[in-house]
């Protein structure tokens, strides 16, 4: 560090090196990113479009971390956002129990309803997704909606149907893969709806026990590959179960965790770094350390995030040379939060990836 001397004339002078200024966040070039993105997705985005309500989320989190969600129009967004939920079948309810929640867009050729309430048909292979349903609450909690049109009832019956004998989840009914994820989006759904009621938290938390490997990070499922991704979703979920003490190698697993790190992160060993990975391992190591900056080299990690800026557009890019999207801006925003002290950014509720505000709205407003 820098020490302070007094020249011949008296002066007191500091020698040593002068640490760098951080690179300049340009809030408004991204906020015009995201609101344009919010208005009209670009052409690559096609490929997406059963996914939209998660592109949402990724444009409002982005807005909300940069202190700027007050400039949408949160009206018709929350009406777009319970237009996607899947209710039951009108004149047979029966028909498609377990199959309601959240579709990712009205594609599939469902009427619009927004009013919470069953009015129509079902149509044919119309199905919630796991992760639509996550996201949807997300994007109505932080649009500060009082969740009075979410079917309760029909999510959670929802979560009975897709878990799985060996804990895990399946995205969608009806026959498809199973993993971390999606364990992840159970826990995170039941903590949003404060009901826990469509989850065997026993059988889950077995299953992700299981998924840990010699590296002691966690896998997709029992004898996978440790990945940054996975070993959040782990350990996200047994933070908001209140059970992260029965993950065994804590230490080893922060280690993994801080060797991720070359510039930037990376998900796995000998894997080139990636603008989420600051997300998804810097906030696996805030849960598990609650002060993950001062176990990285947190300016060069931020100075990886800012290579991969769009400069003329704003957004964020997954590696430097390509195009900003709204996942890798949102990403590389929760790293910064979390992990650079230097700016001044929404601190975030990790473990729920929203920012602080958007759960105290839930604590104040939903689950009281």
């Amino acid at each position: 560090s820098a020490t302070a001397a007094k020249d011949v004339l008296g002066v007191e002078s500091h020698t040593g090196p002068k640490e760098p200024p951080p690179p300049v966040l340009n809030v408004e070039k991204h906020v015009g990113f995201l609101l344009h993105h919010l208005k009209c997705l670009p052409t690559p985005y096609a490929s997406q479009e059963s996914n939209r309500i998660t592109l949402l989320y990724f444009v409002l989190s982005s807005l909300d971390v940069l202190g700027a969600i007050d400039k949408v129009d949160k009206a018709p967004i929350i009406e777009w956002v319970y237009a996607l939920q899947l209710l039951s079948c009108s004149k047979d309810p029966e028909k498609n129990t377990g199959l309601t929640g959240w579709r990712g867009s009205l594609s599939i050729g469902a009427p619009y309803n927004p009013t919470g309430e069953a009015k129509h048909e079902c149509v044919p292979h119309d199905r919630s997704h796991i992760a639509m349903v996550y996201t949807a609450l997300c994007v109505l909690a932080l649009l500060e909606d009082d969740f009075s049109r979410v079917n309760r009832k029909g999510v959670i019956a929802g979560l009975r149907t897709l878990q799985q004998e060996n804990g895990s989840f399946a995205p969608t009914a009806g026959g498809s893969e199973s993993d971390m994820r999606f364990v992840y989006c159970a826990f995170a759904i039941s903590t949003l709806l404060n009901d826990w009621s469509g989850v065997n938290v026993d059988r889950a938390i077995e299953y992700i026990l299981s998924s840990q490997s010699y590296e002691s990070s966690i896998g997709q499922g029992p004898s996978q590959e440790g990945h940054g991704g996975s070993t959040y979703c782990a350990v996200a979920a047994l933070q908001l179960a209140g059970k992260l003490d029965l993950l065994p190698r804590h230490g080893e697993l922060v280690e993994w965790c801080v060797n991720r790190q070359s510039h930037g992160f990376n998900g796995r060993c000998n894997k080139d770094a990636d603008t989420c990975y600051s997300f998804w391992v810097g906030g696996t190591l805030q849960m598990l350390t609650a002060d993950a900056s001062s176990l990285i080299d947190y300016q060069l990690c931020t100075s990886f995030t800012f290579c991969c800026e769009g400069k003329e557009t704003g957004g964020f890019a997954k590696v430097p040379g390509n195009p900003p999207d709204v996942l890798h801006t949102y990403y590389s925003l929760c790293g910064i939060s979390i992990l650079d002290p230097r700016y001044q950014l929404a601190e975030l509720h990790v473990p729920l990836s929203i920012t602080k505000r958007a759960h105290t709205h839930l604590m104040n407003n939903i689950w009281k």
